[in-house]
């Protein structure tokens, strides 16, 4: 199919996208993209038209699924759903870079169905612009952590990022790596709780052509890419044990084998971690080596809960809401009343939590104003001040914990959405992954259903 046949909208949304984006057709051919997508590829508009996805991105005479690789094209036409990855291309110079790829799928006026694929550079500074636009806080707990974090950024140590989840503890990490003598190179980052442990191996030290059934090719791993720069391990205690020593040795030697490989590589990498787990205990559990946990803990960087930083709430709140709007547009106000409502909760979820009780105002507010009335706050959780508080106890008469907070909303969520998974995980922003073993956890695996 020529470009000629896609409609003025779709070319249209294709030109708006400020990062590459190409429009692909089931058969992996490219039918139209737009200028940044071609500058990137060294590709002009009558080159890059017709020809396949993986010629131009992935320099290969195959798909990437048939390189042992997670295929967008292939997940998104099975699915139908949109499909997010981490991928190898190659620019203009025939040189390997990691990128995020973001696939979803799209209709054209016919109903034929497109993959829409945007592509994003983990280096890209809008994504690392985190002094400026992401981290904020004037709170003195806070401005210890930036002080901690920015001393931790002059020296080449590796890093430990501590806190509960949904405070930004890749935001830390990201902090550190532009602070640091390798902010010029690549940010790497490997979710430990989203990559199953049978890819790991291949993810994070590569392959080679051969290594397993189907695999035609030659991957680089995430250690080569990261070589100068940053090596983000998040959720590091997910990993599974049987990769720990291996990673150990990596970290130690700077030294692996890719998968299926004889010849030993090298590479230099700043690693920083982060965790939502108290490593000590999973040391003492014997779920995690003593060995890695002291390699990995040179610096231990801890990031305040929101609840510790509260006097951060109105100045986070409208950044939030103003990275929510359009460019062109003045944003959302919050009103008095509505501020010092969002100042009297706790925050079990942390800025993560502020961000999804923002968006749930947005959409309700009128002209961009947000009252007190737009701020839904769940019930089962506290609030501080007024007459009574909204206070939840356990069977004894007991305040609950966070995690008994959390089973408790993470419950309500399921019964809401019907049990599904995926909704709940979007909601909650945690891959299904982490959400299974929090439902393992809590007992909650008879709720929820895979979707």
């Amino acid at each position: 199919m020529s470009s000629q046949k896609i409609s003025l909208e779709v070319q249209s949304l294709i030109d708006a996208q400020d990062n590459p984006f190409v429009l692909i057709d089931e058969h992996y051919n490219i039918v139209a993209a737009n200028i940044a997508y071609k500058q990137a590829y060294g590709f002009s508009e009558q080159d890059i038209v017709e020809h396949k996805c993986y010629e131009v991105s992935h320099r290969s005479d195959v798909p990437c699924h048939m390189n042992g690789e997670d295929c967008p094209h292939k997940r998104v036409f099975e699915s139908r759903k949109p499909h997010q990855v981490l991928h190898i291309h190659y620019d203009t110079h025939a040189q390997p870079e990691h990128v995020r790829i973001k696939g979803s799928p799209i209709f054209g006026p016919d109903g034929t169905m497109y993959l829409g694929e945007a592509v994003f550079p983990l280096a890209h500074t809008e994504d690392l612009d985190c002094e400026h636009q992401r981290m904020i806080g004037k709170s003195k707990a806070f401005q210890g952590c930036i002080e901690a974090l920015t001393r931790a950024a002059e020296t080449d140590a590796p890093v430990l990022v501590c806190g509960e989840s949904g405070v930004g503890k890749d935001l830390a990490a990201e902090y550190i790596h532009r602070r640091s003598a390798r902010s010029g190179r690549s940010f790497t980052m490997v979710d430990c709780s989203a990559i199953s442990e049978s890819v790991f191996e291949s993810e994070l030290f590569g392959h080679e052509r051969g290594a397993f059934t189907g695999c035609i090719g030659r991957r680089y791993g995430l250690f080569e890419q990261a070589d100068g720069g940053t090596l983000f391990f998040n959720e590091i205690g997910d990993l599974p044990q049987s990769l720990q020593g291996r990673l150990l040795n990596a970290m130690e030697t700077g030294q692996f084998r890719r998968v299926g490989g004889r010849e030993l590589l090298s590479a230099d990498a700043r690693i920083i971690c982060a965790t939502s787990h108290n490593l000590r205990k999973l040391v003492a559990a014997s779920r995690f080596r003593a060995d890695l946990y002291y390699r990995i803990a040179g610096i231990i960087c801890e990031i305040p809960a929101l609840h510790q930083r509260i006097s951060d709430v109105p100045d986070l709140a409208r950044a939030l809401l103003q990275r929510m709007g359009a460019k062109d547009d003045p944003g959302y106000h919050l009103t008095d009343d509505a501020i010092e409502l969002l100042c009297r909760y706790d925050y079990p979820g942390n800025v993560r939590e502020l961000r999804n009780i923002l968006q749930r105002a947005a959409s309700l507010s009128t002209n961009g104003i947000i009252t007190a009335q737009e701020i839904h706050i769940e019930e089962s959780t506290e609030i501080r001040g007024g007459s009574p508080a909204i206070h939840l106890v356990d069977d004894d008469g007991n305040e609950p914990s966070i995690k008994g907070l959390e089973s408790q909303y993470i419950a309500e969520l399921l019964a809401e959405h019907q049990g599904k998974r995926s909704t709940v995980a979007q909601i909650l922003g945690i891959s299904e992954r982490t959400l299974y073993r929090k439902l393992k956890q809590y007992g909650l695996q008879s709720i929820g259903k895979a979707s």
